[in-house]
C-alpha cells in the first residue's frame, strides 16, 4: 500500500463539555476469533513481544517492527538535517541507542499492529500474519512519540514531538483525519470515553542539563491541550503551573508525564518531571486536590541531571474499578500499588528502571516494563506483591493491551 502523505488541516469551531479517561487498548468489541494479548515494545531492539494478557504472561510471539530499516537509514543518511536529528535522538533521549518503537496498538480485527517509531519519525501499520508494512505515515518534524487509540479502535493519535503537533490517523488506512498544535514536546495523548475529545500533555524540553528548580523557566511551554476529536478545535488549555502554585506546590515541575483517570472521569492522577510521586486533579473544580509523595531510594543520585529525560517516576495506571493505582518509580527502581482512597502505598516491589505501567486483561494485575532488566513484571493489585516476571527484548517501554487472531504465534520473518 502506498505511503500516506502528511496533510495539515486547520481546526474549525466547536464547543464541548470536558470529560476524559485513559483507555489502554483498542476497545472495540473483539470477535470470538480474537485472542487478547499484551504488546510490549522493545525500544532499542526494534521488536515487539506479544505475551499472554493474564496468568503467567508467557510470550506468544515476536514482531520485527523495523523490516524497512535499510530503506529508512538510506533516506536518513541522504538528508543532512534528518541525520543530525537521528543522531541527536540516539545521543539524547535514546541514551546512546536508537529508538525504534515507542507505542503500539492493534487494529480492531486483530490483523495488524500500528507502531510509532521515534528515530524514523513515523507511524507504520504491520500485518501480523506476514510482518509486512501495510502503510506508513511520516509525522511532521523529526520524531514520533506516544500514541492513543479511540474507544472504537478506528483512530490513532500520535505526538510529533519536534513540531509540537498531534496527528490523528485512520488506523486502517493511515490517512490523516486531522491534526492540532500543542505545547512544547507533545507527549501523552488520551481519548475520552465517548471518543469525542483528546487530551494532550506536552512536557517541554527534557534533554538539557538545566534541571535546577530555578531554571524551570527554560523548559518551555508545558500544558495540557484539550481538543474536539472530530474538528480538532482547541477547547481548553490547562497550565498546571497555575494549579500547582495555587496548591502551594511552587517547587514542583508542571511538565505532566503519564497520567491515569478515574473511571467516572472526574479525577486525573498525574506524574511530573523530577517528582517521586503524583498529584490528584479534580476536573470539575479545576484544582490540584491531593499530593502523594512516594519513598526515595537511598541509592538514587540526588543529581537531577542523571535522571532519564527528567522523569524520576514515569508510569501510572489504575485498576479498572478505580480503587487502586500502580506507579512505576523509574529512577528509584521500584513499583508500588497505592490505595486511591487513602493514598497509602503497598510494598515497594524492586524493579530495574520500570518505565511504564498498565493493567492486565483481567484487571487483577499491574504490569510494569523493567527497561533496565529487559523483562515485564506483574504485580497483584490485591496484595501489592510481585507474581511473575517474563523476559522480553532490549529496553521494553510501552505495554498495551490488544488482540491478535486466535492461533497467531508470530509474524513470518519476525525476529
Amino acid at each position: 500500500m502506498p505511503v500516506r502523505r502528511t496533510r495539515y488541516l486547520c481546526a474549525i469551531a466547536a464547543a464541548l463539555a470536558l470529560t476524559v479517561t485513559a483507555p489502554t487498548a483498542a476497545t472495540a468489541a473483539p470477535s470470538p476469533a480474537l485472542r487478547e494479548v499484551l504488546f510490549v515494545g522493545n525500544n532499542w531492539d526494534g521488536t515487539a513481544d506479544v505475551i499472554e494478557s493474564t496468568g503467567d504472561f508467557a510470550r506468544i510471539g515476536r514482531i520485527d517492527v523495523i523490516p524497512d530499516k535499510d530503506e529508512r537509514m538510506a533516506e536518513i543518511n541522504a538528508d543532512p538535517i534528518r541525520w543530525i536529528y537521528f543522531m541527536a535522538i540516539r545521543s539524547g533521549v535514546g541514551e546512546g541507542h536508537d529508538q525504534f518503537v515507542d507505542d503500539m496498538y492493534s487494529t480492531p480485527d486483530g490483523t495488524s499492529v500500528v507502531v510509532s517509531r521515534p528515530s524514523f519519525a513515523d507511524v507504520v501499520s504491520l500485518d501480523l500474519a506476514t510482518g509486512r508494512i501495510n502503510w506508513r505515515f511520516p509525522v511532521s518534524g523529526y520524531r514520533s512519540d506516544h500514541m492513543a487509540v479511540s474507544p472504537d479502535g478506528k483512530r490513532v493519535a500520535v505526538s510529533a514531538s519536534t513540531s509540537n503537533t498531534v496527528h490523528v490517523l485512520d488506523i486502517g488506512t493511515g490517512e490523516e483525519l486531522g491534526s492540532f498544535k500543542t505545547g512544547d514536546k507533545p507527549h501523552e495523548n488520551v481519548f475520552s470515553n465517548d471518543g469525542k475529545h483528546i487530551w494532550n500533555m506536552s512536557i517541554g524540553e527534557v534533554n538539557t542539563a538545566l534541571d535546577a528548580t530555578w531554571l524551570d523557566w527554560t523548559k518551555g511551554d508545558r500544558r495540557i491541550t484539550v481538543v474536539d476529536a472530530t474538528t480538532f478545535q482547541q477547547v481548553k488549555v490547562i497550565d498546571m503551573r497555575d494549579r500547582l502554585d495555587a496548591a502551594g506546590l511552587k517547587d514542583h515541575s508542571d511538565a505532566v508525564r503519564p497520567a491515569a483517570f478515574s473511571p467516572d472521569e472526574s479525577k486525573l492522577y498525574f506524574q511530573v518531571s523530577f517528582f517521586n510521586g503524583f498529584f490528584e486533579y479534580d476536573v470539575a473544580t479545576d484544582r490540584v486536590t491531593r499530593t502523594k509523595t512516594l519513598p526515595k531510594n537511598p541509592a538514587t543520585s540526588d543529581d537531577r541531571t542523571t535522571w532519564v529525560n527528567d522523569s524520576r517516576h514515569h508510569g501510572i495506571t489504575m485498576k479498572p474499578d478505580g480503587t487502586k493505582l500502580c506507579v512505576a518509580g523509574t529512577m528509584d527502581d521500584y513499583a508500588t500499588v497505592v490505595d486511591r482512597a487513602t493514598l497509602q502505598q503497598g510494598p515497594l516491589v524492586t524493579a530495574s528502571k520500570p518505565y511504564w505501567a498498565t493493567v492486565s486483561g483481567d484487571g487483577r494485575s499491574c504490569v510494569v516494563s523493567e527497561s533496565g532488566a529487559d523483562r515485564v513484571t506483574a504485580i497483584d493489585f490485591a496484595t501489592g506483591e510481585k507474581t511473575v516476571s517474563v523476559p522480553v527484548g532490549d529496553h521494553p517501554q510501552r505495554v498495551r493491551l490488544g488482540h491478535v487472531e486466535t492461533g497467531w504465534s508470530g509474524a513470518e520473518g519476525g525476529r
